[in-house]
């Protein structure tokens, strides 16, 4: 399994368990940016620790505060906000360049589908 397959797996099982997602943001807003075809994606954390540790290792994020979205709100708003505006999901990114699957906003609610 490849380190992206192992933090997508992880954000599979840890999101029900945590009860929310963590994203991060500066003055500007959260971040979405290009890969190498022009995608973009808006990164998203299934743990806080995740999260800190990208802002701190990547020069690019820091200085962006880590910010906490109860799942609810992540199905129900962030999701379609997200297939509306064209945006893919950054899935548990990491390493000092910050990668990891971007999936569709669709296929990441499919995940979840299950939960109350």
């Amino acid at each position: 399994m490849s380190l992206s397959a192992a933090h997508s797996a992880a954000f599979r099982r840890e999101v029900p368990q945590e009860g929310r997602v963590w994203s991060i943001r500066d003055s500007v807003g959260h971040p979405a940016p290009k890969d190498s075809r022009g995608n973009r994606a808006m990164p998203f954390w299934s743990k806080q620790s995740r999260a800190k540790r990208v802002v701190g290792a990547v020069p690019a994020y820091q200085g962006f505060a880590v910010v906490e979205i109860p799942v609810s709100d992540f199905l129900d708003s962030w999701l379609p906000g997200l297939q509306r505006d064209g945006l893919l999901v950054g899935v548990n990114w990491a390493g000092a360049r910050a990668t990891g699957y971007d999936m569709a906003p669709t296929q990441v609610a499919g995940w979840f589908a299950e939960l109350p």
